[in-house]
């Protein structure tokens, strides 16, 4: 299906890499690393010409911490989006919220995406998304409370669950006034999810890719690839592209990283592999 997202279209056979750009002093990955506005727009430059089609840009780490209010939050991103506005007007910019009130701030200056990490904990969300005519990203958390790590959480089927809600929240945001072609599902894995619920749901992503809707991965360094290796945060890369190929293999879309260069690779090699994408050349045996 053919992406809307704010006012950029992608064709249907395209994969589009999403870079993590976090406006925290306290992320798991960079701890604080782009927290300053200036450190965080080199990385937007950086992932710019690496090829990123989208940046996502955070203002709250996902992970308990520091309670951080709206006014704060605001603060953190609303005005460094317009800053990106400015310089790169064919870029798309998401932001990492789940408040209505930093949405609609955010698409004020210019946001094309909201990425609700935290599956429509604030229901007023899908009508800023509907209002401003931005992308909406609608994720499956289990119902879990935002920044809370799950606990001991059970699902009969884990992938049937994350298909019923985001399909749910989909079709409340269509019903809102969303474009179809705008609204994208996100299993969200290790949000609301133990190791081995990440697992199944990257082993099955092609029941999700099945309902229709174009389908958002986020796996970049996230637990349940560090716990599968034994590995720390810094090391996970491998591990990473490992769950992009599967993922990529089964017709994910959109795909939420923090190396760009390295998992747009993975993609390409991937989809081609599928029949979805033409190799870049092929002269081999033929010249």
């Amino acid at each position: 299906m053919t992406l809307q997202l704010g006012r950029h279209a992608f064709a249907d056979d395209a994969t589009l890499m999403m870079a993590i750009v976090n406006r925290t002093p306290d992320s798991f990955y960079d701890k604080g690393a782009t927290w300053a506005e200036d450190k965080a727009f080199e990385r937007v430059a950086l992932v710019v010409s690496q090829g990123a089609e989208i940046v996502d840009i955070g203002g709250i780490k996902a992970a308990p911490g520091v309670f951080i209010d709206e006014a704060e939050e605001r603060d953190r991103v609303v005005d460094f989006v317009a800053r990106v506005r400015a310089e790169y007007p064919d870029l798309v910019i998401s932001v990492d919220t789940w408040r209505a009130s930093v949405g609609a701030a955010a698409c004020e200056a210019g946001a094309d995406v909201l990425n609700d990490a935290w599956g429509g904990a604030d229901p007023e969300l899908v009508d800023v998304a509907a209002s401003y005519g931005a992308g909406l990203i609608c994720t499956h958390t289990g119902g879990v409370t935002p920044r809370t790590r799950p606990y001991r959480i059970e699902y009969d089927d884990v992938v049937a669950s994350a298909i019923a809600d985001t399909v749910a929240y989909a079709s409340r945001a269509l019903s809102a006034g969303v474009s179809r072609s705008s609204i994208v599902i996100d299993p969200a894995h290790d949000f609301g999810k133990n190791t081995f619920h990440s697992l199944e749901v990257t082993r099955r992503l092609g029941e999700m890719v099945d309902t229709g809707w174009p389908v958002l991965v986020s796996l970049s360094n996230k637990d349940f690839v560090g716990e599968t290796l034994d590995l720390p945060v810094g090391e996970r890369l491998l591990g990473t592209l490992s769950a992009t190929a599967i993922c990529a293999l089964a017709g994910a879309r959109i795909y939420r990283v923090h190396e760009v260069a390295e998992t747009r690779q993975v993609v390409d090699m991937a989809w081609t592999i599928a029949g979805r994408r033409p190799p870049a050349r092929a002269i081999r045996g033929l010249q």
